[in-house]
């Protein structure tokens, strides 16, 4: 757990936070207290979920609907048209919105993240053994390379099979850009070697069962579903691809955000809340039980527990392996939305052409990821927060300190798995 004051001092000091939280609630005038926030049906939506089920929301003054939706193109769509005044959301969503990229040029923001980790490659039974055939000496390699499914690659191509099918969730996920930063690790060219499927999160297994799939990079639990039904293994896990790092957001439209500053950082509050709840001992086994309801992810509890404790099962019959920052939701300024991460989904868009290399990374990172707005929720709780809004990414191996904050905070490793460091204020755009 990450040893922030509210948990060292336990209990009481709980409560006085949300005291704290009903103090705001009644002492402020907000411009809208009905809303309606969507959300995929995933592990980490559980920032919202917990929000909604132990009250958080409420004790900011907030009425809160949440809607499942199908998948990210509907998240976009109803948020930017105002059918939903907030989501759950793809960072690379808000930043590709607010960049032209896609069919919706709506500027986004978002004051608050919800969570590091969460994600995994997985690829079917057929594949797999497929893989430990052609290179078995790469398979047993940590973390995985894709050196195996290169030569596979090369095997069907001099065969003249059709090529691999890997869904992804979004165009512009993290999903898509760590499936193609592993392959690319191997020499394999993701736009020529394979082809790439958008595919709603919960369709994943189903893609796999039925063959129109040999593999997917998407968030929990539809990697472990995979494995619990045995039709899958995963490959390599997000955090091992990059030890902590970004995955959703809050977003909401700039439009919206300045329209509603108040409710805007009510609902910051809340969400940061329901992350510290998450980071409880106890909780998680907890949160899997709350989400695995129909209306919520509508997966065994038992699956969704896998990831939220950080016992990823990879295979069928295996040892769970323990990684117990597999997904983070508060410690380690988790809720801080950091414009290097920004930066970081910025220039794999451009990378892989989806924005052009002239355009102002800088100044998109500034508009949508809103820290200003961060700081001050963080502020009403007494949350320790980052003075600066970028970092070096990737160049912790081990626990460490910030100490450019209100008050220092741990923070968790965040290497990157073939050890590049990504340093915001002088990184060249890589070439593809």
């Amino acid at each position: 757990m990450s040893g922030s004051a509210d948990q060292r001092t336990g209990k009481g000091t709980r409560r006085s936070i949300l005291a704290v939280g009903a103090m705001f609630a009644a002492g402020e005038e907000l411009e809208k207290r009905a809303l309606t926030l969507g959300f995929v049906p995933l592990t980490d939506c559980a920032p919202l979920v917990i929000a909604q089920e132990k009250g958080f929301f409420r004790r900011q003054g907030l009425g809160v609907t949440l809607s499942r939706e199908p998948s990210w193109a509907n998240i976009r769509d109803k948020v930017s048209v105002g059918v939903l005044d907030g989501a759950q959301m793809l960072a690379g969503m808000a930043l590709a919105a607010t960049a032209g990229v896609g069919a919706f040029d709506v500027p986004m923001v978002t004051a608050c993240s919800l969570d590091l980790g969460g994600n995994a490659i997985t690829v079917s039974e057929n594949l797999w053994q497929r893989m430990a055939a052609a290179d078995p000496d790469a398979m047993a390699e940590r973390p995985l390379t894709a050196r195996a499914l290169k030569r596979v690659i090369e095997d069907d191509k001099a065969a003249g099979r059709p090529k691999l099918s890997f869904g992804i969730v979004f165009a512009t996920a993290s999903h898509n850009y760590q499936l193609r930063l592993w392959l690319a690790s191997a020499g394999i060219d993701p736009d020529a070697d394979v082809r790439l499927a958008v595919v709603p999160p919960p369709h994943m297994v189903a893609g796999l069962k039925d063959g129109a799939l040999d593999g997917y990079c998407v968030g929990e639990p539809w990697n472990s579903q995979a494995v619990h039904e045995g039709l899958g293994r995963v490959l390599i896990s997000a955090h091992e691809l990059w030890n902590n790092g970004p995955e959703k957001v809050l977003g909401v439209t700039a439009a919206w955000a300045a329209a509603h500053p108040r409710t805007h950082r009510a609902l910051v509050r809340a969400l940061i809340q329901a992350a510290r709840w998450l980071e409880e001992p106890g909780h998680r086994l907890e949160a899997a039980a709350i989400l695995a309801g129909e209306r919520y992810v509508g997966a065994p509890a038992e699956v969704l527990a896998r990831a939220l404790t950080g016992n990823l099962v990879y295979a069928a019959g295996e040892a769970p392996r323990a990684m117990p920052d597999f997904i983070v939701f508060h410690r380690y300024a988790a809720t801080f939305p950091w414009r290097s991460h920004a930066l970081w989904t910025l220039t794999q868009m451009v990378r892989w052409g989806q924005l052009p290399a002239t355009a102002d990374l800088e100044g998109i990172a500034a508009a949508v990821y809103r820290s200003d707005l961060y700081r001050l929720a963080a502020r009403d709780l007494g949350e320790p927060v980052p003075l600066r809004d970028h970092k070096s990414e990737g160049a912790h191996e081990a626990p460490w300190l910030l100490a450019t904050a209100t008050a220092p905070i741990p923070m968790g490793p965040d290497l990157f798995f073939d050890r590049h460091v990504f340093e915001p204020d002088t990184e060249p755009v890589p070439a593809a």
